[in-house]
């Protein structure tokens, strides 16, 4: 009875998968599942598994033998590696075999198998785009930091006014330093002071106090001679 199962079987996969299904023994097979990515979310190439069959002769009764593969040569896939998925693939459809026993399952282990792969895939394209989503708004957050002012409370506030008012300070001292200085520099020292004349003495009231000098007293002596010629 399982044999003649497995034949029907094998004619209604036929008329389904025309293009899909090749043949490998009287008993065993490989059906080539393409697929269907979103394309607005993967890039890549969707990669192509194939699905061998092998009935024992107890099929349906007890699970057939399984094995996933990928065409040999195919590019290699950015979000999905045989080697290291099959495990996960075979495990998805687990449920469906026990599911199953007793019928024919081919043809909804394939669908079943479709839809893992189909499913893990996306599951990788949407966890890279929210690993970049958030990277971006990191860097917005970090961008918009630079542009916010910290936050004030009252200890702020009065440490903020404590350095103001210190710098305040400061700078008055700066400035009447600088201004006295100035008023330095504009007067004159006793040193730098022009002596008087012996002239200027005389006029003034001072000559005789020994503030004048020699030129002075010469000029002074000249006039004096002079004086007691015209009077002469």
């Amino acid at each position: 009875m399982g044999r003649e199962e497995q034949v029907e079987e094998r004619e209604v996969l036929d008329s389904i998968f025309p293009e899909e299904i090749t043949d490998i023994s009287d008993t065993s097979y490989r059906i080539t599942i393409n697929l269907d990515l979103d394309e607005d979310e993967e890039n890549d190439e969707a990669p192509i598994l194939l699905l061998q069959v092998s009935y024992p002769e107890a099929y349906p009764d007890v699970a057939p033998d399984l094995e996933i593969l990928t065409p040999p040569n195919s590019a290699k896939h950015t979000r999905f590696d045989i080697q290291e998925d099959k495990a996960r693939l075979m495990e998805a459809i687990q449920p469906s075999i026990e599911e199953n026993l007793g019928m024919a399952m081919i043809f909804t282990l394939y669908s079943t198998l479709k839809e893992a792969a189909e499913t893990l895939i996306m599951e990788r394209v949407a966890s890279e785009r929210q690993a970049r989503e958030r990277e971006i708004a990191e860097a917005e957050e970090e961008e918009n930091r630079k542009f916010q002012g910290t936050l004030v409370n009252k200890e702020r506030f009065l440490e903020w006014r404590e350095k103001f008012r210190k710098e305040m300070e400061e700078e008055e001292q700066r400035e009447k330093e600088e201004k006295e200085a100035e008023e330095k520099k504009k007067k004159p020292s006793a040193r730098e002071e022009q002596k008087l004349t012996g002239r200027q003495l005389w006029e003034r009231g001072l000559a005789g106090k020994g503030d004048y000098d020699e030129e002075g007293e010469d000029e002074l002596a000249s006039e004096g001679v002079e004086k007691l010629q015209i009077s002469a």
